[in-house]
């Protein structure tokens, strides 16, 4: 028996490769954005890359400085176990760090965190009495204090007058008007038997100021005055 097709309706054959087509479109389309999402999640992968090697510093960047190993006091002579080296990049090394021979030994004006890396200007010595004075050619000399009492009104950055003890029926004379206090040695910093003789400060002079001071310390009693 023969069946009749109706008009204008078409067999599965003839639909099967319209559905082919179509399905076939709706996949490629799939697989297009699915490679395109994969090749901009690559890239964004490259970028970000690329943004981190670029901040992190390389190993020829990096550079050994000396920090604090602990909290120190002003006016502490450093200690080789007050230091230690750690490794920071180059570009953020504050100007004048000092290496470890360097600082040991020396006396230290100002307080340190630990951590923090030790500066010429940290030390009392030549860069930071010219700092201090506004001279290059400044000098720190070092002024005995009987007075115990005065010591503890003396810190870093204070201007005092430097002058001897008045004659019978004198005045004393002012050695050095506006000296500034580099720091104020620790008890028992300074020499053998010096705490027993008061306890010394560290002030800055233009040389010629500071010449005349050391001189008149060795005969005469010094003392200072605050401004």
């Amino acid at each position: 028996m023969t069946t009749t097709r109706p008009a204008g309706a078409a067999s599965t054959d003839e639909r099967t490769p319209g559905l082919q087509g179509a399905l076939g479109a709706v996949l490629g389309r799939a697989r297009w954005r699915r490679g395109l999402l994969l090749r901009r999640a690559g890239a964004l992968a490259l970028l970000l890359l690329a943004a981190v090697l670029a901040v992190r510093p390389s190993a020829s960047d990096a550079v050994e400085v000396v920090v604090a190993a602990r909290d120190l006091a002003p006016g502490r002579v450093i200690a080789p176990g007050d230091l230690t080296v750690r490794t920071w990049p180059s570009d953020v090394v504050p100007s004048g760090a000092v290496a470890t021979g360097v600082a040991e030994g020396r006396v230290l004006a100002g307080a340190l965190r630990a951590g923090e890396p030790v500066t010429d200007l940290r030390l009392a010595g030549p860069a930071l009495a010219a700092a201090a004075a506004g001279v290059p050619d400044a000098a720190g000399v070092p002024v005995r204090l009987a007075d115990a009492d005065v010591a503890a009104l003396l810190s870093p950055g204070t201007r005092v007058d430097v002058v001897t003890a008045a004659p019978a029926g004198g005045a004393p004379t002012v050695l050095a008007a506006a000296a500034v206090v580099l720091t104020v040695l620790e008890p028992g910093a300074g020499p053998a038997g010096s705490s027993t003789r008061g306890r010394l400060a560290l002030v800055a002079l233009p040389r010629d100021l500071a010449t005349r001071v050391a001189a008149a310390s060795l005969s005469d009693q010094v003392a200072v005055t605050l401004r």
